[in-house]
């Protein structure tokens, strides 16, 4: 039974902080609302009416809201990697939850006040600092949190990341087609993470009351459960690869164990492992977090900034108003859980393969490739695919790249350092998550300024 709650709790967590970046502030996925704000009018009902020929990037709406995202994310997860241990994770969790909780109402609140674009414009902004940085504190201590915990979790709790970005491309096409007026459906869709993270904060108190999560999180070996065998034998692969041999006395655990007198192993003090040192950490897993950022600063160059601006070529209608945000958010939030989930399969290439780096490199390949569909506004590049099947085929093979190659970075960090360094591990990869962030938000201004 632990085994079967465990991993919604955490992914229940993990999918609400990411259901905060996707359905909140981007204006592709909430387009009428920001639009009409953003052109001066609350109450744009009448655009519900109208041929959505494209989305309109005002202020460079989708760029910003993609960097000032990224860069809050990219600091408190560095301040995250080094202060952990100097804040509790209960205060970490919970109060990044909380004050999440407060700024989504208040951003629901401002649905229902007028304000000129300038100034709503600006408090967006800060909106988006404020949650993304409380988004980073939460997101690092539960990727630390799991890097003390077998690698299926770790494919279970990024799966919640990926069906995040669905629920969101969900929640805007049912806006969409409601008919509602543009101010109804933003209200609407700022009070669902409400809701998530009300219910994320009672998945987190339900998980300190499961046997398995107080086995790893309160790291207390007695307390192991006779079903988590396979752990044990996951961490003892673990030490062979850092140089650790394994004795005959560990071995007879992966062989047989009596699940009522599990042995327990003593160790010496000169044996235990002292505090696990970040550089060491790094020097294990430097090329395992650069795939991870390369993979995120490919995928946040051009999307959304680049893919939101596709159009259909098929004209004015019914298709073009749901295109983008069918064939572009939902086909990659869909393919990109896909992706995500294949890691429980199967994780290929291994740890020692060089093969890795070089798939993460030939992703670079989508860059030109969005870039020369069918987006209208541009003054130098040709259009080289207005067909919508050649955009279809991109974006269904660059998400499922991006998920699986998330995925499998983020699940071969940890076997890669020795057991009591795995929570270091994750701080560390979620920190290079950010960082890819970062770059591919900020790589997006050239690319578009390239159009």
């Amino acid at each position: 039974m632990a085994r079967t709650l465990l991993p919604s709790g955490s992914t229940g967590l993990q999918l609400t902080g990411h259901f905060l970046h996707h359905a909140a502030f981007d204006s592709s996925l909430c387009p009428l609302y920001f639009q009409g704000r953003l052109a001066g009018t609350n109450n744009t009902a009448e655009t519900l009416n109208t041929n959505h020929t494209g989305p309109t990037d005002t202020f460079n709406f989708n760029n910003w809201v993609t960097l000032l995202s990224q860069l809050p994310l990219l600091l408190f997860t560095l301040l995250n990697s080094f202060l952990y241990q100097c804040i509790p994770e209960v205060v970490r969790i919970l109060g990044s939850l909380l004050a999440i909780l407060l700024l989504f109402a208040l951003t629901a609140a401002l649905v229902k006040v007028d304000v000129s674009p300038g100034p709503f414009f600006a408090i967006t902004m800060a909106s988006v600092w404020f949650i993304n940085s409380f988004c980073a504190v939460l997101q690092g201590s539960l990727f630390g949190q799991l890097g003390t915990m077998p690698s299926t979790y770790s494919t279970l709790f990024l799966s919640g990341q990926g069906l995040a970005g669905i629920f969101a491309a969900l929640a805007m096409l049912m806006s969409m087609a409601s008919g509602t007026d543009a101010q109804t459906s933003a209200l609407g869709y700022f009070i669902t993470p409400c809701v998530g993270i009300l219910l994320s904060i009672l998945c987190y108190l339900s998980l300190h009351h499961l046997a398995f999560a107080r086995y790893y999180l309160a790291k207390k070996p007695s307390q192991a459960p006779a079903q988590e065998l396979e752990t044990k034998a996951e961490l003892l692969q673990a030490d062979e690869k850092n140089g650790i041999p394994n004795s005959p006395q560990k071995a007879a655990l992966t062989l047989d164990v009596d699940p009522e007198k599990e042995p327990e192993l003593e160790l010496d003090e000169s044996q235990k492992p002292g505090k696990p040192s970040v550089f060491v950490v790094f020097q294990k897993i430097w090329l395992t977090a650069l795939c991870l950022v390369l993979v995120f600063t490919v995928t946040l160059s051009v999307f959304p900034a680049i893919t939101a601006m596709v159009t259909s070529s098929t004209g004015p209608g019914k298709w073009n108003k749901f295109f983008n945000p069918i064939c572009c958010f939902l086909l990659f939030n869909i393919m990109d859980w896909v992706g995500r989930s294949l890691t429980s399969y199967f994780l290929w290439p291994d740890e020692d393969s060089r093969l890795l780096p070089l798939l993460v490199c030939l992703r670079f390949l989508f860059v030109p490739l969005f870039m020369l569909c069918n987006v209208r506004e541009r003054s130098r590049l040709p259009i080289l695919f207005p067909q919508d099947a050649y955009f279809i085929t991109f974006m269904l093979v660059f998400a499922i790249s991006n998920g699986y190659l998330v995925s499998l970075t983020m699940c071969l960090a940890p076997r890669q350092v020795l057991p009591h360094e795995r929570e270091v591990a994750g701080a560390l990869m979620t920190f290079f998550l950010a960082l890819g962030l970062s770059c591919g938000a900020s790589l997006s201004f050239l690319f578009k300024a390239l159009l």
